[in-house]
């Protein structure tokens, strides 16, 4: 409920001063892009994963990881040692491993990727959820704009084509997440602007963007080993 409150201030707070008037054609769903983007971060941290994972750790003690699907990473690419901020970790919620029997097996043995290496993905790439017209343009709704996908409609394994990516690449946010996934996970993963874009912006991506991807990792390749030159 608390997340639900957040997102709803993060949401409005740009639409209230806007326009007042819903014909106005000066409507701007990204008003005040950087603030709200900041409150719907701060709701993610605190809200959701903090809420969940101090929850988890009051009724199972030492056994909470196993009862709890939502994580907060430091990224990989600071110094350790230092305390930290908000904005130096990833926010993710392991929505389990897709693989079964033998399959899963061979994935816990394989273990996680390093940065050096190459992965095939389907994702689904999305900004915060906002005001903005829908329908004839007379209404407004919230929606959650999807800047990139590899996949459309639902995901299924047995029709998604995965893209091929190395990981050195990407985001730094989405470097730390792949280096902590195994064959066959699936996450939700929220990253902070300053792990993703910053104060770039990037194609139909606002400059200060906290970033969602619907991520599955398929399959991931040591650097070195030789990649597939197709998806089979």
């Amino acid at each position: 409920m608390k997340l639900c409150k957040t997102l709803i201030f993060a949401i409005v707070a740009g639409a209230v001063f806007v326009s007042c008037d819903e014909s106005d054609d000066t409507f701007d769903p990204f008003y005040d892009w950087q603030a709200r983007n900041a409150v719907w971060w701060e709701g993610i941290v605190n809200d959701s994963v903090h809420a969940a994972m101090d929850e988890s750790k009051a009724q199972w003690g030492d056994e909470w990881e196993d009862h709890c699907q939502w994580r907060i990473i430091r990224t990989l690419y600071r110094v350790q040692e230092d305390a930290g901020g908000i904005m130096d970790s990833i926010c993710i919620k392991d929505l389990g491993n897709e693989l079964t029997g033998e399959e899963l097996q061979k994935s816990v043995r394989k273990g996680m990727p390093t940065h050096s290496d190459s992965v095939h993905i389907s994702f689904r790439g999305m900004l915060m959820p906002t005001l903005n017209y829908t329908g004839n343009g007379s209404e407004k709704a919230v929606v959650q704009e999807v800047f990139s996908t590899s996949f459309y409609g639902e995901y299924s394994p047995s029709t998604a084509r995965p893209v091929l990516m190395s990981i050195d690449g990407m985001v730094e946010g989405m470097r730390t997440a792949l280096q902590y996934m195994k064959e066959g996970d699936h996450w939700m993963v929220y990253i902070p602007h300053k792990l993703g874009y910053g104060s770039t912006e990037k194609g139909t991506i606002p400059a200060y963007s906290t970033l969602q991807f619907d991520l599955h990792l398929v399959k991931w390749y040591e650097s070195g080993s030789g990649v597939p030159d197709q998806w089979e």
